[in-house]
């Protein structure tokens, strides 16, 4: 299955990632990857979207990761929602637990 993922190249403390689309089981940081599709610079905000590459992969069935996704829909390439990155907090427990000691 094909993915579309950021792969992070650049110094340490100086993030640069390329788009890449690649095969799901290969790693992220292994090299080995189909196409690059784009370029971003977190720090300089500086994003570089190839639209016409991205739409082509995702006509033949690549999913993007949830960042990407988002990135697409910011940059109005694809449309749809966000996708929530983060996961929600699990619910703490009450307080009979703790009168129940007493």
């Amino acid at each position: 299955m094909l993915v579309i993922r950021l792969m992070r190249i650049g110094k340490k403390n100086q993030p640069c990632f390329k788009i890449i689309v690649t095969e799901k089981k290969n790693p992220p940081t292994g090299g080995n990857f189909v196409e690059e599709v784009g370029f971003l610079n977190p720090l300089t905000k500086e994003k570089v979207l190839k639209k016409d590459k991205i739409q082509h992969w995702l006509s033949l069935g690549a999913k993007p990761s949830e960042t990407v996704y988002n990135l697409l829909v910011s940059e109005k390439i694809i449309e749809g929602k966000k996708i929530p990155k983060h996961k929600k907090p699990k619910p703490k427990e009450t307080d009979t637990s703790k009168e129940k000691k007493s």
